[in-house]
């Protein structure tokens, strides 16, 4: 989600408004589950590991007991057994390890001829820091039923939230990227919707200024109006309207939801109504071409400020054509040198005829690039339209640019299409 500032890409409309950065983790080249079960088994995995440390260290000092010839000096160390236990372990777990501690501590003190005053000391800290772990344990536990709850809520919420892509719809082969900021939220103020409507396919990608609740409320109430206006508005431009209204009764003074709307009704020509949000990637035989909007609008929420309307653009799509639609989570992740993740250098090295593989392997190379962590909401939609569909003589204006050629700089222009 964002802060309004000075956008840093030349081929964001002016409207646009960035953001910082916030969390998302990494998840594996191959299709993802969430983010729970994606890792459910590795942390069992490793729990299991660590529960066996505990005993490791007992059996350690033990030894160094036994051959160091330095009597008590490494019986306190026995305390670290219950200590660590308290984190992995359950609080039976906890005592079970404390009781072992004492009572090697007892038998290593005996046998060792340590004084009855210094032992009594030892066998009391060893008593102690088990009966504290173990409260610590049972504490722990009872916070992870309470996160396991939060969590089971939020996956629920999720999926009313942002529904499940399938892999193909209408004309297209689709797919879907999404990690919200907070690693626990699963949700958060980038939106996106796919559906087939009377119209033909349309779709909704965005993201909403702010944080927090309040972030995740503005976003469902814009793919709730989006759900409900595309399947009964004709046009795209009146679907944008349906939605700015209801946002002008909802909003607060300073929020705002940039977003770009796709519609395809007809075969071979997609619409796009960009409303200050990032200019979607058009991959196609030229190249990598953002689709920026020639006459640019400003986001939803913010027309009465501005006094401008958007427009409709069209667009020709061609077998093996897609199209990227993503939101500045992606675009303004940085390295450590504070480079801006180079998205249509990327798309172009990672394109194939899957979006999903596609997809992951974007979302593989982003967090490659900043290092394993991110810090915004990031969401990224390709379509893809397959060679052999059917389809008529696609409408294409007249100043389309279906090939470009690169600039003096060598750096590939940016597709402008014409405004209905």
């Amino acid at each position: 989600m964002r802060q309004a500032r000075t956008h840093h890409h030349d081929h964001q409309p002016r409207w646009q408004l960035t953001k910082p950065i916030s969390a998302l983790r990494a998840p594996i080249r191959q299709a993802v589950p969430p983010r729970g079960e994606a890792s459910s088994g590795a942390k069992g995995a490793r729990r299991h590991c660590a529960s066996g440390v505990p005993l490791l260290i007992i059996a350690t000092v033990a030894v160094l007991c036994l051959s160091g010839g330095t009597g008590m000096s490494w019986l306190p160390l026995l305390a670290v057994g219950p200590a660590l236990a308290a984190a992995t372990s359950g609080p039976w777990g906890v005592l079970r390890i404390g009781v072992l501690a004492v009572a090697l501590g007892a038998a290593l003190g005996v046998q060792g001829g340590a004084p009855g005053g210094e032992q009594a000391i030892v066998l009391s800290t060893l008593s102690a820091v088990t009966l504290a772990g173990s409260l610590a344990s049972a504490l722990r536990r009872r916070r992870e039923r309470v996160l396991a709850a939060v969590r089971s809520v939020a996956e629920a919420a999720q999926h009313a939230f942002l529904k499940p892509v399938p892999a193909t719809v209408g004309h297209f082969q689709t797919a879907v990227r999404y990690s919200a900021a907070a690693a626990e939220a699963r949700i958060g103020g980038d939106l996106y919707a796919l559906v087939p409507t009377p119209f033909g396919v349309r779709l909704i990608v965005g993201d909403v200024r702010g944080k927090g609740l309040p972030a995740v409320g503005i976003a469902a109430l814009v793919l709730g109006v989006f759900r409900e206006a595309a399947y009964d508005e004709p046009d795209l431009l009146d679907v944008v309207h349906r939605i700015e209204r209801s946002l002008a009764r909802n909003l607060g003074p300073d929020d705002f939801v940039t977003a770009v709307l796709a519609g395809y009704p007809e075969s071979g020509r997609m619409e796009l109504v960009n409303c200050g949000h990032a200019a979607p990637l058009l991959v196609h035989d030229a190249g990598v071409l953002p689709v920026e909007p020639v006459h640019p609008a400003p986001p939803l929420g913010l027309r009465a400020l501005s006094g401008e309307t958007p427009s409709l653009q069209d667009i020709a799509l061609s077998d093996g054509d897609q199209l990227l639609f993503y939101t500045d989570g992606v675009t303004e992740a940085r390295d450590h040198k504070r480079e801006f993740y180079p998205l249509v250098e990327r798309l172009s090295r990672h394109i194939s005829e899957e979006p999903s593989h596609t997809l992951a392997a974007l979302h593989e190379d982003l967090l490659a690039h900043v290092g394993g962590e991110l810090h915004d909401d990031a969401a990224m939609l390709l379509l893809r339209k397959p060679a052999g569909t059917a389809s008529t003589t696609p409408h294409e204006p007249a100043d389309t640019a279906s090939t470009a050629p690169h600039d003096s700089a060598g750096r590939m222009p940016s597709l402008r299409v014409a405004a209905g």
